[in-house]
């Protein structure tokens, strides 16, 4: 042990793309369990002060890995930012049209004339659009009525009769604690390629950083354990960021570990070329950029 407590250790910075949450139980896991220090790293999870600042700041150095959304990455590849993928942290969409589940609405096509509340633009325009088709109807039959981030709170107000963008593993969870039950049409099963969520990227120059390799073995090692040991796993996550020890931050801990690949550094090529040809179908980006300009797989 001596000598080994001697070797410098590399430090790795891993700026988020939102406030701490079970969507990064695997990178908590793994520090709780001492996976970073056995692989050499001493790897610091940073929250953003601005979460859209994410993408910019990883391509100028600011931080060595960002967590990011594989839609908003061929958007920031037409945007010019020297962005790689380099592993996979949720494998799903988590994506959604949520409604209430006691509400008229059992179907896409019950949407028709209805009021859908959104937060952002961009793609959640081009899936909505995707899913509505899927059954017959557009985006000029609905009422779009940007609500602010407050999807839910404004789908049990009654201020809208859905919402897109809610995440399945965290809004349908708190409108249930709320005694408001939903019920979600998701974009895989509606016409839109299924798509990585959440995934690891780097500027293209660390591609290769031999940290990258490292990091993500630790990162197999506790989505493993999380799911050999969800109890276990879940007692460590909260031993870690006690105040998220609650009913709704349980619940999507559980709900999410099927949902993390067990594989983060494998990269499914046909998924990002098919998703690709739809956000260009979609108008998003101009020309759907060849696999390798935006993502590796580290070996």
């Amino acid at each position: 042990m001596a000598p080994a407590s001697c070797q410098a250790t590399d430090k790795l910075s891993v700026l988020l793309e939102w406030f701490v949450n079970p969507d990064h139980a695997p990178m908590v896991i793994a520090k709780q369990q001492g996976l970073f220090v056995a692989a050499n790293l001493d790897v610091e999870l940073i929250p953003p002060s601005d979460p859209s600042a994410v993408p910019r700041l990883v391509s100028a150095g600011q931080a060595d890995v960002g967590i990011h959304y594989q839609p908003n990455l061929f958007l920031d590849h037409e945007a010019g930012l020297p962005l790689v993928r380099f592993g996979t942290l949720v494998e799903t969409p988590l994506n959604t049209v949520t409604v209430l589940a006691e509400g008229p609405i059992r179907s896409l096509r019950d949407l028709k004339g209805k009021k859908v509340g959104y937060s952002v633009t961009g793609f959640e325009d081009a899936m909505l659009k995707k899913m509505l088709a899927s059954a017959g109807l557009s985006n000029d039959d609905v009422e779009l009525v940007n609500v602010n981030f407050s999807l839910s709170p404004s789908l049990i107000g009654g201020k809208v009769d859905a919402t897109v963008g809610g995440f399945r593993n965290f809004e349908l969870t708190q409108m249930k604690l709320e005694n408001y039950p939903g019920r979600a049409f998701f974009p895989e099963e509606h016409g839109v390629p299924a798509y990585d969520e959440l995934i690891y990227v780097t500027r293209r120059e660390l591609a290769a950083d031999p940290r990258l390799q490292r990091f993500l073995g630790a990162v197999e090692q506790a989505t493993i354990f999380m799911t050999n040991h969800p109890q276990q796993a879940w007692e460590l996550f909260i031993s870690a960021y006690p105040a998220l020890n609650d009913e709704l931050n349980k619940t999507a801990f559980f709900d999410t570990i099927p949902r993390f690949t067990k594989r983060p550094a494998a990269l499914d090529s046909g998924r990002y070329t098919r998703f690709g040809a739809f956000m260009k179908e979609s108008g998003l980006i101009k020309s759907a950029p060849a696999v390798d300009d935006i993502a590796v797989e580290i070996r």
